[in-house]
């Protein structure tokens, strides 16, 4: 063989090489993005049916509603808890929904639209029930001192089921608007596939706009519990989240006016969350600035360079950098850390298709950020929580073979009632189970938990902080991993 023919065989051994140890390490996407609409089905609360797939969980909070009157069963748990939370559930819908928008040719080809749809309408029917009248809209079942109390399976529930309600005299602009915003691009979603329906959702959202912009006032003065959990920061942030979609979903000059009149349109924020939803608004003003639909000067600029801003913080572009932690994952905040890197993730998926459309970059401060350089970024941050990172954990439930077996949520860690049907007392769920120093009996796919700010994580279930899912976590990652996969 000659000298020539030896280099040539070496370079191919080392591509194949290469290759092969890519394809063991790189991340399954499209079974991340399955699990994460799996996750919703361990939420649920109501009637499950026929259709449901995770079926260690049974029906549940079959008397919600009754104390007032009112239909309130379905809906989604939030979290580890027994709680339905309106302000929370509202916000997952918003980016159960704008996932589905974005990406729905991605989530067709990975044959998981159907079950896009089934998550956002489970929010849906609920969301609407809820909103009985123009006026009124129940924010909260159950109460968080009671509920934390217990540790029961959501089916052997105990704890009071108390509804709370946001009206005229006790107004919840924040929640409302929320509500209206999550409803509204609903409708976006179900125009092409249930246009029927889509009417309805629009005639709440409109209906639960004016509700919030008319009645003005913070939701937690009106629902006291919700305070001690999900306390608001302030609601001027949901006005201009639920008008901006409300004019994607109408085209409404009265929702584009009510956006350009703002006046504060929150300038640079650090995080996009259930409590903080101005960078969701600015990158939607800022989507009708690179299509031409309102001029690229004055308040729509702004928009748009706020919006930016956040992405080239995120890019390490910025004069004001997101920390990372020593293994390279976005660190927003101590609290579940992860839902704040899913929603930075989701904020530079969508901006990254945005400038693709329009073969453009973003001109951050330190240097220019191609699309692919967002996409480079966001495969980070999720290979990371698929297990790309210090620890070697896969931090979503059920993916890989080494992720957290004692999650803080009481379904997944007592026994099935499809296994035991012996009811689980309040106290009971402490003694045996939440003591227990054994894996989960159920395996709650696609949950998301997160590491700390030094990539440690210990896997005890008392640790509600970094243990306990969330669905305001898995909610933008599903768009995410569609736009991987």
């Amino acid at each position: 063989m000659s000298l020539n023919n030896v280099f040539i065989f070496v370079f191919v051994l080392l591509c194949c090489f290469s290759s092969l140890i890519h394809n063991v390490t790189s991340a399954d996407y499209g079974t991340a993005l399955t699990k994460s609409l799996l996750f919703f089905e361990g939420q649920r609360s109501g009637v499950l049916g026929p259709n449901q797939r995770l079926n260690w969980r049974g029906d549940s909070g079959l008397t919600d509603g009754q104390d007032v009157g009112v239909n309130l069963i379905g809906g989604y748990y939030d979290a580890g808890d027994n709680l339905k939370l309106g302000f929370p559930m509202a916000f997952t819908i918003t980016m159960l929904s704008w996932s589905t928008i974005e990406f729905k040719s991605k989530l067709q080809k990975n044959n998981e639209l159907k079950n896009a749809l089934n998550a956002i309408k489970w929010g849906t029917d609920y969301l609407m029930k809820a909103h009985p009248q123009p006026n009124i809209l129940y924010g909260e079942i159950g109460d968080p001192d009671s509920d934390h109390q217990c540790w029961e399976r959501p089916e052997d529930m105990t704890t009071p089921r108390n509804s709370y309600k946001i009206d005229e005299q006790h107004p919840g602009s924040d929640l409302a608007a929320e509500t209206s915003a999550a409803l509204a691009a609903a409708s976006i979603v179900f125009n092409s596939v249930n246009p029927k329906y889509a009417s309805k959702l629009l005639t709440h959202a409109t209906q639960l706009f004016d509700f919030a912009n008319n009645y003005q006032g913070i939701y937690h003065n009106s629902i006291p519990p919700a305070a001690k959990i999900y306390s608001s920061s302030g609601y001027k942030d949901e006005l201009l989240w639920a008008a901006a979609w409300l004019y994607r979903a109408t085209n409404m000059n009265k929702y584009l006016d009510y956006l350009g009149s703002a006046g504060d349109i929150g300038g640079a924020r650090t995080t996009f969350s259930w409590d903080d939803k101005y960078v969701g608004a600015q990158i939607l003003v800022a989507k009708l600035v690179l299509d031409g639909k309102v001029e690229s000067s004055g308040i729509w600029a702004q928009y748009k360079a706020n919006a930016e801003q956040f992405i080239c913080s995120c890019a390490q572009k910025s004069n004001q950098n997101v920390r990372k932690t020593p293994g390279g994952l976005l660190w927003f905040l101590p609290w579940d850390n992860s839902q704040y890197v899913s929603t930075a993730t989701f904020a530079m998926s969508t901006y990254s298709q945005y400038l693709s459309s329009k073969q453009t970059s973003l001109q951050c401060t330190a240097g220019d950020v191609t699309p692919s350089d967002l996409t480079s970024l966001v495969r980070s941050q999720v290979d990371y929580i698929l297990g790309s990172n210090p620890k070697s954990m896969s931090y979503m439930v059920g993916y890989g073979s080494n992720y957290p077996q004692q999650i803080h949520h009481r379904g997944a860690s007592i026994i099935s009632i499809k296994d035991d049907k012996t009811p689980v007392t309040c106290q009971e769920g402490f003694t045996n189970w939440f003591n227990k120093n054994a894996p989960n009996p159920n395996i709650l796919e696609g949950a998301i938990v997160s590491p700390d700010e030094n990539d440690g994580y210990e896997d005890v279930r008392s640790d509600y902080q970094l243990a306990e899912p969330t669905t305001t976590s898995v909610a933008p990652l599903v768009g995410v991993l569609a736009y991987l996969a």
